[in-house]
């Protein structure tokens, strides 16, 4: 990156400022626009509230008045960052409680272990093995996105596994200056991830970073440390913009790229499709580019919102969130591919403000369950639920 840390501190803040909604309970936001754009995971039209909530955004009198400068990412915890006045929701005072749709899973209850706070935990990732879990954290989401840039703690935490529980998240350092990330997803020896930062070709772009690469800033990507222990360690580098075809041309908004680094499923409201988002996906061609993406089809796509989807690592299995059929808030479902490659009718699974589904291997069903007023306008929390396969 050649410009001065200032330079990039500010750019930053200017993006953050200029954007109408940068939502990031989700853990990710959009460029602005209904369907997102690329951090896009979108994120601001996120059927993962209901229409009445509010939502923060940005506004030009919330820009710090002063010029920023890059926070302590080591010296506050999660937990000191919450406001004392926060007080842990428990599923026991939940007006809406997730429901559970199929008899192939156990009821879903908040993830065991130290990931859930009283802050807000969102975006989930858990990797094929099961060992390593990535989440999105912010000490409240109603605080706005240029205060959360500056806190030192909102952006991407993970956790390994250590028997039947997760250690202690720690941060995923992904920039040597400001940044604000979310969105992980693993593939392998690379982490996706979207990001608001200086030098993007949008206001979000999506980005990836290696682990285990030579250390050390090449080509304007960098070494990050933090969150290298454990199961998958190592540090994270040469962290680098993931292109222009995905970040001007496809516009994508949230994503997954599928186990052999060939194919990314993503959501998008882009001519062609069956109405509002629809989850679409686009095959790595033999001289690397990307080829023109293709809408999954009715089995999957509706007059609704569908999004945040997510693939089995075997390629089976389609899961995304859409808006519930019964109760409020959005819900988790599930297509599975025929033998024709065609994608059939998506049934639901999980409902009652349950979104952004990832599964292991043994197909156990990690979601984010956001937590809200009993008259549905605001929401107070966001905690990472499980769902076992029995």
């Amino acid at each position: 990156m050649h410009r001065s840390i200032a330079l990039a501190i500010a750019e930053v803040a200017l993006i953050l400022v200029l954007m109408p909604v940068l939502m990031l309970s989700g853990g990710c936001a959009g460029k602005g626009k209904p369907s997102g754009g690329t951090m896009s995971p979108s994120f601001s039209s996120q059927p993962t509230q209901p229409s009445q909530a509010t939502q923060p955004t940005s506004k030009p009198s919330e820009q710090p008045t002063t010029q920023p400068t890059a926070p302590s990412t080591t010296s506050v915890s999660r937990g000191q960052s919450i406001p004392a006045t926060r007080a842990k929701a428990l599923p026991s005072a939940d007006p809406f409680p997730p429901v559970l749709r199929s008899d192939q899973w156990q009821a879903p209850i908040p993830l065991p272990g130290p990931i859930n706070t009283a802050g807000a935990e969102d975006s989930p990732f858990v990797s094929p093995d099961g060992k390593e879990f990535y989440v999105f954290f912010t000490p409240d989401p109603n605080v706005p996105p240029q205060k959360q840039l500056l806190d030192g703690v909102t952006g991407i935490w993970r956790a390994t596994r250590s028997g039947e529980t997760w250690t202690e998240p720690e941060r995923v350092l992904l920039s040597d200056t400001l940044a604000l990330d979310g969105c992980p997803t693993l593939q392998g020896e690379t982490l996706w991830f979207a990001s608001v930062r200086a030098g993007s070709m949008g206001e979000i772009d999506v980005f990836t970073a290696r682990r285990g690469a030579a250390a050390g800033p090449t080509s304007g990507a960098g070494a990050a440390t933090g969150g290298g222990g454990g199961a998958g360690g190592g540090a994270w580098t040469k962290w680098e913009n993931a292109g222009a075809q995905l970040n001007k041309d496809f516009d994508i908004d949230e994503f997954h790229v599928t186990a052999d680094g060939m194919t990314l499923y993503f959501h998008s409201s882009r001519p062609g499709g069956y109405g509002g988002l629809d989850i679409w996906m686009t095959q790595k061609t033999e001289n690397g580019t990307w080829g023109t993406p293709a809408n999954l089809g009715p089995g999957v796509n509706t007059a609704a919102d569908e999004g945040r989807p997510f693939l089995t690592s075997d390629g089976r299995e389609l899961w995304f969130d859409r808006p519930g059929s019964k109760d409020p808030g959005p819900a988790v479902y599930r297509s599975v591919k025929a033998a024709d490659g065609k994608w059939g009718i998506a049934q639901e699974v999980i409902s009652r403000f349950a979104a952004e589904p990832t599964l292991d291997d043994r197909g156990n069903i990690y979601f984010v369950h956001h937590y809200f007023t009993p008259d549905g306008k605001t929401m107070v929390e966001a905690d990472i639920y499980v769902a076992y396969r029995k």
